[in-house]
């Protein structure tokens, strides 16, 4: 890993863009979600486990932020390695897969096909933490509030699917 001192010093234009790319993510999957919470959704059969609609966009949100965090803690760090692209890789994968799950659970109501989804995101999530780790022990680290959340999400995807098929 490469450990020149102009790695430490913090880029606002980085910084920035890699907050919006992860909160146009959410931004873009919430036109997705948002119009079927009141219909489709709060038609659905859901476990007792299940939490408030408001809940949803200030954890993602928080969320979002800590994943651009550590995604431009990660490109601080960067080299040209097969190991940084790999990493590149996996984050990259499973952003889409998180921004597909909303288009295919609410967008498309194909509810095992989301779970398919969450679970290949939750295998990608922990790769992710895994590969950031090479670069920096924290960015692993402010990724795991996104591992928790994705898991309860998966656990409450497979219930709704047991409740709902």
């Amino acid at each position: 890993m490469s450990t020149d001192i102009h790695h430490n010093k913090f880029k606002f234009l980085p910084f920035v863009i890699s907050l919006l790319i992860t909160l146009s993510i959410g931004i873009t999957a919430s036109f997705f979600t948002r119009p079927e919470i009141h219909g489709w959704y709060n038609a659905l059969k859901k476990p007792p486990f299940n939490p408030p609609s408001w809940l949803f966009a200030p954890v993602w949100s928080v969320i979002y932020i800590l994943i651009a965090i550590a995604a431009y803690i990660v490109w601080q760090r960067r080299e040209n390695t097969i190991t940084f692209l790999t990493t590149k890789i996996i984050y990259t994968v499973q952003l889409l897969l998180n921004f597909s799950w909303s288009i295919v659970f609410f967008g498309m109501h194909q509810i095992f096909a989301a779970l398919c989804i969450i679970i290949l995101l939750l295998v990608l999530i922990i790769l992710n933490i895994a590969w950031f780790g090479r670069f920096s022990k924290l960015a692993a680290w402010l990724l795991l509030p996104y591992f928790a959340w994705v898991s309860f999400a998966s656990l409450l995807n497979l219930s709704i699917y047991i409740l709902n098929k």
